[in-house]
């Protein structure tokens, strides 16, 4: 049974999140804190198989807590939830910039955390941040900075080898513990790829335009939440936008961008398969797919039936750099990859397999 410690300085909260907690047989409620000096003096005797934590809290907010966890090199798994990680919110994505794994909007009221549809994505959360095997602390140990200079000198040997031929996209698929991985692939792809760049992260709606905006801020390569109806162009990623599932499409010698209203697959929306199967209509004649780090098996169903009708190269995230090891282990796992790489070398072997103009 996995061990979870309840961080929230609302006792009324902190029974609502537990009693949800209680319904799986896979969780036990070890102990609970009510603020994160509370929860920062009990991490440093005792480990739990996960966190969960409001951000919100007086004496240490859960901020604070995983600005010290960081500092003081203690190991946890750590899921925000909080009424502050609701739609646009910048909370979340600090928080998952100072290592929290995954979060979840906790409605206002804690009459409405009863309601059927938010404990199912609680529990679907908690069960990908315990399973998870990415401790807060972990850092990747090759800067930024370096591996950035090593893939512009990769960029201008591709480009001084000639062209890869024919007409190329990549399309990348991320869930659990993408937002922070994927910040060691896109700012690493330079600004003159030979191929627009298709991105799914599973997050909810409002989330995706400020993850856009941050990794834009990052890279060399133009970065931005995707928009009905626009033309793909070469050196552009294009994040899907949450709450839609995210197709290309042919219109007038063009490909465009197209949003469609499917119900969820794969417990998610945006759905990755959608992405990888809009694909098969589509004028490319160099696809490169990438499955990253995540909980479930979106992306297995839809690459199959990519590389049934088209030749697809795959690279699958290796294991141990995976926060969790669920979708490229199905990738893998039904014979679809064709490499498997360490997060650090993704950008270098996209490069690789679609040249720069």
């Amino acid at each position: 049974m996995k061990k979870i410690l309840v961080v929230d300085d609302s006792a009324l909260m902190r029974r609502v999140l537990c009693d949800i907690i209680k319904t799986d047989p896979e969780f036990e409620v070890a102990q609970t804190a009510s603020d994160g000096l509370e929860a920062l003096e009990i991490l440093k005797k005792t480990s739990f198989d996960a966190v969960v934590c409001d951000v919100n809290m007086p004496k240490m907010s859960g901020l604070g807590l995983l600005k010290e966890l960081q500092k003081n090199q203690i190991p946890a798994r750590v899921m925000m939830a909080s009424t502050d990680t609701k739609e646009g919110s910048k909370t979340a994505l600090d928080a998952l910039d100072l290592g929290a794994l995954d979060f979840v909007h906790k409605p206002d009221r804690s009459f409405d955390c009863r309601n059927a549809e938010f404990q199912e994505e609680f529990l679907r959360t908690l069960h990908a941040v315990s399973d998870s095997k990415a401790p807060t602390f972990q850092r990747t140990t090759v800067s930024n900075a370096s591996a950035i200079d090593r893939t512009r000198k990769l960029a201008s040997l591709v480009k001084k080898s000639g062209p890869m031929g024919g007409k190329s996209i990549v399309a990348i698929a991320s869930s659990t513990g993408g937002p922070k991985a994927l910040q060691s692939v896109i700012p690493r792809l330079p600004a003159n790829l030979d191929a627009p760049v298709l991105l799914v992260q599973h997050m909810p709606v409002g989330f995706t335009k400020t993850l856009a905006d941050r990794l834009n801020a990052a890279s060399e390569i133009t970065v931005k939440e995707a928009e009905e109806g626009e033309i793909l162009t070469k050196g552009c990623v294009y994040l899907s936008k949450g709450g839609m599932h995210m197709n290309v499409v042919p219109k007038n010698g063009n490909t465009v961008i197209h949003y469609s209203n499917e119900p969820i697959r794969e417990g998610v929306k945006p759905c990755a398969n959608y992405m990888y199967e809009s694909l098969v209509n589509c004028s490319f004649d160099n696809i490169v797919g990438v499955v990253m780090t995540g909980m479930g098996a979106d992306g297995t169903a839809g690459m199959k039936n990519l590389k049934n009708a088209k030749k697809v190269h795959v690279i699958a995230q290796e294991e141990t750099t995976c926060a969790v090891y669920g979708m490229p282990k199905a990738i893998v796992k039904e014979g679809l990859s064709d490499q498997i790489v360490p997060l650090e070398q993704i950008a270098q072997e996209i490069i690789l397999h679609t040249g720069v103009n």
